[in-house]
């Protein structure tokens, strides 16, 4: 119970990462507001975290939309009265092209999901935290943002700022009690890794046998494994850190 009544915010919790995370931090103790784009996806990861004996609300977020991050974190104060941990967990891989085939709109989606979704996370959760004592922030950022791949220069770019971004951010905050670290998993069995392969099926099996070999441990991660680097970051444990980048790849930035 190493979250025990702590209150968290998740976003892109409808599937994979944040699910797992929403799933794990509910079982060591936290309230989790389940924010996701889909209510469909949100409402069953909502679901499974009840039918387990926690306690969790959905709330319907598009991340690269100030109204809706604000909203969410209503909720979360407005049903718990608090807000102890804001995980930026939300992203998208972008379309797979080179740099100059992006048209200016791909561009910015990319870099508004994955990098201007985790400023406004943190623009809204921060003025909570610091009315309460402090609080954990967690971002996620990619093995992408050291190790960029060809046809992924915006996601590469947006995960790379995400880094610089957690560091800028954990130095103003770090005497107010707010911890603020980046996660930067590698490849992970999830729905989101198909996509980075360009949704093709044809594509996928090809591509994933190409990854593997770049990851010295020999498999993909589950998702579970990387939700756990972010409870850790999320928990007392953690009390110490700030400003992290903590590489969850299977020793693929090591290739």
């Amino acid at each position: 119970m190493r979250l025990k009544d702590k209150v968290a915010i998740i976003t892109g919790a409808g599937s994979g990462l944040g699910r797992a995370s929403a799933q794990l931090f509910s079982a060591e103790g936290a309230k989790v507001v389940v924010a996701a784009s889909r209510a469909k996806d949100g409402e069953q990861t909502v679901r499974s975290i009840k039918e387990r004996g926690g306690e969790a609300v959905f709330v319907q977020v598009d991340v690269t939309r100030a109204p809706d991050i604000e909203n969410a974190v209503k909720i979360a104060v407005d049903k718990y009265g608090r807000l102890d941990i804001m995980f930026n967990n939300a992203g998208m891989p972008g379309t797979a092209k080179l740099i100059a085939d992006l048209s200016e709109a791909e561009w910015q989606q990319v870099i508004s999901v994955n990098l201007t979704g985790v400023f406004l996370g943190m623009k809204y959760a921060i003025p909570e935290m610091l009315k309460r004592g402090g609080g954990a922030i967690i971002n996620t950022s990619s093995a992408a943002a050291v190790m960029p791949r060809r046809l992924g220069g915006a996601y590469a770019t947006a995960k790379a700022a995400v880094i610089q971004l957690t560091r800028a951010t954990a130095l103003e905050y770090a005497r107010k009690n707010i911890r603020v670290n980046c996660i930067m998993p590698g490849p992970i069995d999830t729905p989101f890794f198909d996509k980075i392969a360009g949704g093709d099926a044809a594509r996928i099996a090809p591509f994933k046998e190409k990854v593997l070999k770049e990851v010295p441990i020999g498999r993909f991660a589950t998702p579970e494994e990387i939700a756990r680097v972010a409870l850790f970051l999320a928990s007392d444990d953690a009390s110490y850190i700030t400003g992290a980048a903590f590489a969850a790849d299977g020793g693929q930035l090591l290739v």
